[in-house]
């Protein structure tokens, strides 16, 4: 039984008036559960194996997100080998609704300001598909860190996941968004049913201080959209004061925002917890100059122009030795997307380089980046040994020269993912991709027919 603190019930009365009962109530049922498909890998408007998916998990829409289900708690999707596929991301459904109305479209330079777990970022990835620039950012280390494993898990190519304040990214990407997720760090009011915790937590002055907090980290969003970007600002709680009064709060600060639309998910009246978005434009066009946007001040920034793009040294020795495992362990004819070479100590990635966005690893100095972009290697001194988020960013076993696919419900796929030897079909050697019922999964070595385990040792189970 839960147990509210009588203030919250209180302020939910004076909000819902007679509705106040029937949303009390709902603290007594169950929370419903839902899950995301990746489209980068599923079809979710048609195809066999989304019904496979609804057999396994007993999938029903989401009415606010095409590519949203509700599932059976029993089902366990989290412990599937499909999910570790990155086929599909668990996720709150009343949380699918604030991607969906601020709308990212392939080409787009997106940023989710507060992104971690990766449940926001992965979605908008999945509109992106693979063309314009995602940034995902999260201050915290620890949940900057499980943001990054998801932006790999799902098989993001174009995304950059960095831990910076807003302030800081203000200061360095003035004026460069399409499109902000500002998903902010709330009370935590519409979480009640999943988080105890949040409810030990809360208080009339934990709300206000909560209010604050939004407000500066949505006047840090505001100085990175460009004049006629969008921005989503979305809560997982209730009341009043941090959403509404927040976003009257912004429109009154900066005149030039345009409320779009507002939208509230009710745990009494939809399968879902707790949800507000409100959508804004920055009036204005993209190609204006900086001054155009009347009585906006812009951050001073350090980055002055197009960032400078290079491949040094380093970069290209390391490139030659990727380029030979391609040679040797992928397809003929494969190509990776546009990207430049960065040199994390050991570790090769491609930062994105979509046409026509200035954007480089200058304007990437001084931040801290967990990934920035897609992660190829590991160069050793005369080899570079292949990325597992290389191996799930791969469409299927087609583009690799050599792979073995497992089949979910028969055990095969659970060794693998322990961290265990595998057998393969017949005596070769070489790089191997492991797949489960042809989605890539990780990376196996092998060598005559057995295959040496390549799945990261820090996700195995």
């Amino acid at each position: 039984m839960i147990r509210l603190p009588e203030a919250y019930i209180q302020q939910m009365q004076m909000l819902l008036q007679e509705s106040a009962e029937a949303f009390l109530r709902s603290y007594e049922q169950p929370r419903a559960q839902g899950l995301r498909v990746n489209p980068a890998k599923i079809d979710p408007k048609s195809g066999s194996f989304l019904e496979r998916l609804r057999d396994t998990f007993g999938l029903e829409p989401v009415p606010w997100c095409g590519t949203g289900f509700y599932y059976r708690e029993e089902t366990k999707p989290g412990k599937h080998p499909y999910h570790a596929a990155g086929l599909y991301y668990i996720q709150e459904p009343s949380a699918m609704s604030a991607v969906e109305l601020l709308d990212p479209q392939p080409g787009d330079v997106v940023l989710d300001l507060a992104a971690a777990p990766g449940g926001k970022s992965t979605h908008i990835a999945g509109k992106l598909a693979g063309q314009g620039l995602l940034i995902s950012n999260e201050i915290h280390p620890v949940r900057a860190k499980s943001l990054s494993e998801n932006i790999e898990r799902m098989g993001v190519t174009n995304a950059v996941v960095v831990s910076a304040t807003p302030q800081q990214l203000a200061e360095r990407f003035p004026r460069f968004f399409d499109k902000i997720m500002v998903d902010a760090p709330c009370s935590g009011e519409g979480m009640f049913r999943k988080d105890p915790e949040a409810i030990a937590e809360w208080s009339p002055a934990h709300v206000e201080m909560c209010a604050a907090r939004q407000l500066d980290i949505l006047q840090s969003a505001v100085a990175m959209l460009k004049p006629g970007g969008r921005l989503a600002y979305s809560t997982c709680t209730f009341n009043v004061q941090e959403n509404e009064r927040t976003v009257d709060a912004l429109l009154r600060q900066y005149p030039q925002l345009r409320l779009e639309r507002t939208e509230r998910i009710w745990p009494h009246l939809h399968r879902g917890e707790g949800h507000f978005v409100a959508v804004l434009q920055l009036e204005g066009t993209p190609d204006e100059p900086p001054g155009a946007v009347t009585g906006f001040a812009a951050p001073r920034t350090r980055q002055a122009g197009k960032a400078k793009r290079g491949i040094g040294r380093p970069e290209e020795a390391a490139m030659r030795l990727f380029q030979r495992f391609a040679e040797e362990a992928l397809a003929a004819g494969f190509e990776l997307p546009p990207g430049e070479p960065v040199l994390f100590g050991e570790q090769l990635y491609l930062l994105p380089a979509p046409a026509g966005i200035p954007f480089g690893s200058a304007m990437l100095q001084g931040l801290k980046t967990l990934r920035p972009g897609l992660h190829l290697a590991e160069v050793k001194k005369d080899r570079a040994e292949p990325a597992h988020a290389l191996a799930l960013a791969l469409t299927d076993a087609a583009q690799a020269r050599l792979a073995v696919n497992l089949a979910a419900g028969n055990g095969e796929a659970e060794r693998y993912l322990r961290g265990e030897t595998i057998d393969g079909p017949e005596a070769r050697s070489g790089w191997t991709l492991i797949t489960i019922d042809g989605f890539p999964l990780g990376w196996g070595k092998q060598s005559g027919t057995q295959v040496k385990n390549h799945y990261p040792k820090g996700l195995r189970r």
